[in-house]
């Protein structure tokens, strides 16, 4: 099953850590002068960044990186929330609490009904996205049953009339012919992560399970974009090892599927371990990431690959949250559940029922309050996927910065609908106001016509309006 591909050099990255230690400030300006002409680092580049310990030259990094994600994506958040539809796992990931040796979860696999009703809990919250999830459990959750998971929550409706229109998967690698069935099928991302990108640290952390074999998973993306899959997402978890290294490596992998396919990956998530149930790797942690180290690991992201959608979840503390949205973060979770029937549950989850523990327990609503007075547009724009702006045509345009032309107006739209169909009258307030003044800096007269007649067609009941 395992494939040889090898494209993280250990030696190499390993070098590039120890050669670049205590940076002189000269360089660090170089290389920051360099991020903001938008054509991403190398990974020479990249390690000197993350051996900054000045704060004078953090403080510089992380403006940069703001400048760039601003450069790429303007000022709006996509927001999505997860919806995990299976806890039966086969693997042994000695970081999850849905670990095959956890004896004290409950174990569910939803049906397509309750897939139904999740869905719909989401949507009553104002979600058009969802990012869906499952176990790797062949036995009790087969490939098939995704499938219909996926056109079962496409299904759905809430009394507005309102559906998910964009489902982003994250599940276990596929095979060959797998991903061709998946291609027929109408997601946004695939998604998976390496967790990390060190051969060691990977053996010792997955123990058993198909998830042991290191090159299966790292493979995983140049299947996906040689059996139709249009766009992939990549990730490390950090706090396995040398958060430094696990950066060089996204980046090398970024670099690997933009030079093989024309298509980097389209969105880099940047989760760090949380505690979960019967989980020792994610309780003391030699490698842990201190505040201070993951700001700077999202600027250095952010500067050397600036087209990718960097994602945050909910596992980070709502203050910290709120502060990463100036570092490079372009999507972020909101009212996050990590157990099958969290949703419809009322918010009842507890730390041992899901895959690990969340640290932004608030709602939906109180997170795109938040977003709009930190100054951010919240997004649920899925307008790129549904009018075929995927793939290598989603890069052509994300790349050179020409995204924020579409990115902009659909966030304004997006959120005029939110703040009419499901907001209380504090965020309508604040939205209406941030829409107001988001929609005078739109610097192309047509563009900015065309939204506000958009806007206004959206007050009078019309929905699902974008360019």
């Amino acid at each position: 099953m395992s494939e040889n591909i090898n494209f993280i050099d250990e030696s190499f990255i390993e070098g590039l850590i120890t050669e670049t230690q205590n940076p002189p400030a000269p360089k660090i300006d170089e290389i920051l002068n360099k991020a903001l002409q938008l054509q991403g680092l190398d990974l020479l580049d990249a390690a000197y960044l993350l051996n900054i310990k000045s704060g004078d030259l953090l403080n510089k990094l992380l403006h940069t990186a703001y400048q760039v994600k601003q450069e790429i994506y303007g000022n709006r958040l996509v927001l999505f929330a997860p919806l995990y539809i299976s806890n039966f796992c086969s693997n042994n990931c000695l970081y999850c609490g849905f670990r095959v040796d956890n004896k004290d979860i409950v174990r569910r696999v939803l049906s397509l009904d309750e897939i139904k009703d999740e869905t719909l809990s989401l949507l009553e919250q104002g979600h058009k996205r969802i990012l869906m999830l499952m176990g790797e459990h062949h036995k009790n959750c087969p490939f098939d049953y995704f499938l219909e998971a996926i056109n079962a929550a496409y299904s759905v409706k809430d009394k507005k009339c309102s559906s998910i229109r964009r489902i982003n998967v994250e599940i276990a690698p596929l095979d060959e012919n797998e991903f061709q069935k998946l291609s027929k099928v109408h997601i946004g991302t695939y998604t998976v992560f390496q967790e990390t990108y060190h051969r060691e640290t990977y053996s010792k952390m997955h123990p058993g399970g198909i998830k042991s074999d290191y090159n299966w998973r790292l493979s995983t993306m140049d299947r996906a974009l040689s059996n139709g899959m249009h766009d992939v997402g990549i990730g490390a978890l950090f706090g396995l090892y040398d958060y430094r290294f696990e950066v060089l490596s996204l980046i090398q992998h970024a670099k690997h599927l933009d030079k093989k396919f024309n298509v980097g990956p389209h969105t880099i998530s940047i989760p760090r371990i949380k505690p979960a149930k019967n989980a020792p790797a994610s309780f003391n942690l030699e490698h842990a990431v201190s505040d201070e180290e993951f700001k700077k690991l999202i600027a250095v992201i952010r500067c050397s690959v600036p087209y990718t959608g960097m994602i945050l979840s909910t596992r980070e503390p709502a203050e910290l949250r709120s502060e990463l949205f100036n570092y490079g973060i372009s999507q972020i979770s909101a009212g996050s559940r990590t157990s099958p029937g969290g949703y419809k549950q009322a918010f009842s989850e507890t730390e041992e029922a899901g895959q690990f523990s969340l640290n932004d327990c608030r709602t939906s609503g109180e997170v795109i309050r938040d977003v709009i007075q930190h100054g951010f547009v919240p997004s649920f724009c899925t307008a790129c996927y549904r009018l075929g702006r995927v793939g290598e045509d989603f890069m052509d345009k994300a790349k050179p910065g020409l995204i924020k032309l579409f990115c902009q107006p659909n966030a304004l739209t997006t959120l005029k609908e939110y703040l009419v169909d499901y907001a209380d009258p504090e965020t309508k307030q604040l939205g209406e106001e941030l829409i107001q003044k988001e929609l005078a800096t739109i610097p192309n007269d047509k563009v900015r016509e065309k939204t506000g007649q958009n806007l206004i067609r959206i007050q009078q009941g019309e929905r699902d309006l974008y360019l």
